[in-house]
């Protein structure tokens, strides 16, 4: 592509500068450096200094890193020189834009002591105007964060709002993806959506410039500029997405809260203290870490002194040091501190995570400790199938063929079908989901997924009707019809580390036991698990086999019960509704994940019992039996209140459910 002209034909109006693409010829960058300064800012940006692309104050477009280009992995960081003439080829080097807005030293007060009087003046302070050039999306994420720990609680970091107020953001798109890269996962780039007040994306010959704000707008109007080409934004757009291929998604951030919080024990810590030397690397090169210290500096007869706030770190060891000793000695403590608050309790603070993906620690780390490697290995994601796959024969008019391996009579009417020569999306499927199965003859019906094999699915289909007969018949070899799998699944996540409650009546075990398999499949992940299941009667209860298996383990308390039992059934279990096994529980709800599937009435007197207990609607989870016959939101059979049961559920927590679940006629 070659340098369009630097002189444009007509300037844009700061509408237009606000709405458009634009395009600056690379030659025309000094001019926006020259603009900065002549309104009396600052300029940062990149430069190369000791072997490293750092943020430094800079005059001329000669001083930014024109072909250079950085290597980096865990514990390491190389320069080499690409031979070409981009100016942003690069990630991010050890500093970042906090340097400015949060320095390292940054006077608080001056005391004065005089004959037995004290006074003391807050320092007031003188904020220079910035312009930060060449920040990328992560930094422009760090700033946000930032952004919510000094502004946005109730206590105002003056300094620092001083300092962010003068500052104005120019920001670089990633062109290269890097060693150490994951914002990706983190959801803060590379593409950059907002907080910048210019946006530039850099091509052969120039930028193609965006505005992000009105300070952006009256900027570009002052520059020369060109309309940028279709072509130019496509390639532009192209080149992010193709850094972010590049990254991929090395953390699995979907419920990490809860999964870190529940490793508080882990010996993991151990392992990662064994190389870890707390020399503070990482949370100095860390845009958005803000421990801090406060020392004083006086004067030779002591008589002034100025406090000035530091910047401190959490793996120092004297940071946790107290009247009575050091609560925080051990390395693995100051680590797990760290890597908790980064990804856990920062949500409960900020309401987001601390951290950004700059992958800043993973370079600077003396010994190459790469924090996805302990994250996946403290908190792994649960090994859980996810629907990672498109629903097999998405509308009413399509279906995939499967076939029937076998059938297993679970009591007089009930009946488990093992399916096989399935689409992939099937075995793809997760715990609460349900297929579309139709016969011909037959309208379709929808049916859990009660277990998934690696040969196949089991369908558990209770005969109530033509359909469910016909079903329930079917011998080897036979052929139905499926789509999906559809609907929501139960959110497993969310039981990490906490006690897991299953309560199920009748058939109602069958959308449940694809659950208890996963739970059971990672059983230390989870802490007490109690399954308690209600039939009709003795010859009602499913899986009997399984049952006894359940109850004769160490790590699963279960308790059955029936509404009723004659003498000739050898019953001598309890009888009476599912509910009443809580009557002489002495268990504390407060910190477990209650599943419930049933009639109704069952879930709603089951709900009515555990929130009694300590559970709260939004721990609660209960899946809705409606008519449907689309499975996809599109026939209204489901419909509920503003949800449709079908695309919406069937799984629901009830924070979710409100005002709907258990209202009449709704």
């Amino acid at each position: 592509m070659g340098t369009l002209p630097t002189v444009q034909a007509q300037p844009p109006t700061p509408t237009a500068a606000s709405a458009g693409s634009w395009f600056l010829a690379r030659a025309n960058l000094q001019v926006l450096i020259d603009l900065l300064r002549s309104d009396g800012r600052t300029v940062v940006g990149p430069t190369v200094a000791d072997g490293t692309i750092v943020l430094e104050e800079i005059e001329s477009t000669e001083q930014l890193p024109a072909g250079w280009h950085d290597d980096q992995a865990p514990g390491k960081y190389r320069l080499a020189s690409g031979g070409d003439d981009r100016l942003f080829d690069y990630t991010v080097g050890p500093t970042s834009p906090k340097r400015w807005t949060f320095p390292p030293r940054v006077p608080l007060a001056v005391g004065q002591r005089d004959q037995g009087s004290v006074s003391f003046q807050a320092v007031h302070p003188d904020a220079p105007r910035v312009a930060f050039l060449g920040i990328r999306a992560c930094e422009l994420a760090g700033l946000k964060v930032q952004d919510r720990v000094f502004l946005g609680g109730p206590f105002t970091d003056e300094d620092y709002r001083s300092r962010r107020s003068a500052t104005l953001t120019i920001a670089v798109e990633c062109a290269v993806a890097g060693g150490t890269c994951f914002c990706t996962s983190m959801g803060t780039g590379p593409a950059v959506r907002d907080g910048a007040d210019l946006v530039l994306s850099e091509l052969a010959g120039g930028f193609i410039v965006r505005a992000g704000s009105p300070a952006g707008a009256e900027l570009l109007v002052r520059l020369p500029l060109a309309t940028a080409s279709t072509d130019q934004t496509m390639a532009a757009r192209r080149q992010v997405e193709s850094v972010a291929e590049a990254i991929g998604d090395p953390v699995a951030t979907e419920g990490l809260r809860d999964r870190l919080l529940a490793q508080w024990d882990s010996p993991r810590w151990l392992q990662i203290a064994e190389r870890c030397m707390t020399c503070t690397n990482c949370t100095l090169v860390c845009p958005t870490c803000f421990c801090s210290s406060v020392t004083q500096r006086s004067d030779l007869d002591g008589s002034v002194n100025t406090n000035e706030r530091i910047w401190d770190s959490c793996f120092s060891l004297g940071f946790a040091k107290v009247a009575a000793g050091n609560f925080r000695s051990r390395a693995r403590d100051r680590y797990r501190q760290w890597l908790t608050h980064k990804f856990a309790t920062w949500l409960d603070q900020f309401g987001s995570f601390g951290c950004v993906g700059c992958g800043r620690c993973i370079t600077w780390c003396p010994v190459g400790i790469d924090v996805r490697a302990e994250l996946a290995a403290v908190a792994p994601p649960l090994e859980t199938r996810t629907a990672d796959l498109e629903p097999a024969a998405t509308t009413p008019a399509e279906y995939t063929i499967a076939r029937v391996r076998s059938t297993r009579l679970e009591t007089a009417d009930t009946a488990t079908m093992l399916l096989d020569r399935l689409d992939p999306a099937f075995p793809a499927g997760a715990p609460g989901q349900f297929v579309m199965v139709n016969l011909p003859g037959f309208p379709p019906l929808p049916i859990s997924i009660s277990r998934y094999r690696p040969d196949g699915i089991e369908l558990t289909i209770r005969a109530a009707g033509p359909a469910t007969t016909q079903l329930t018949s079917l011998a080897r070899g036979d052929e139905i019809g499926l789509r999906g799998p559809l609907g929501t699944a139960w959110p497993v996540e969310r039981a990490v580390g906490r006690d897991v409650i299953v309560v199920t009546g009748g058939i109602g075990l069958a959308p449940l036991r694809s659950l208890i398999d996963a739970i059971l499949a990672q059983r230390l992940r989870f802490g007490t698990v109690r399954v308690y299941y209600g039939a009709r009667t003795p010859k009602d209860l499913l899986y009997t086999d399984e049952l006894e298996r359940w109850a004769a383990r160490d790590d699963l308390e279960v308790g059955i019960t029936v509404d009723r039992a004659g003498a000739e059934s050898g019953w001598t279990g309890p009888v009476g509704i599912v509910t009443h096994l809580f009557d002489r529980a002495t268990w504390d709800g407060s910190r477990a994940v209650a599943f419930v599937c049933g009639p109704e009435r069952m879930m709603e007197a089951t709900a009515q019992v555990l929130g009694e207990r300590g559970l709260k609607p939004d721990r609660i989870f209960v899946t809705l039996e409606r008519h449907m016959e689309c499975g996809i939101g599109l026939c209204g059979h489901c419909q509920m209140g503003r949800y449709f049961v079908c695309k919406d559920g069937p799984v629901f927590s009830l924070a979710k459910l409100t005002d709907v679940f258990g209202r009449e006629g709704i």
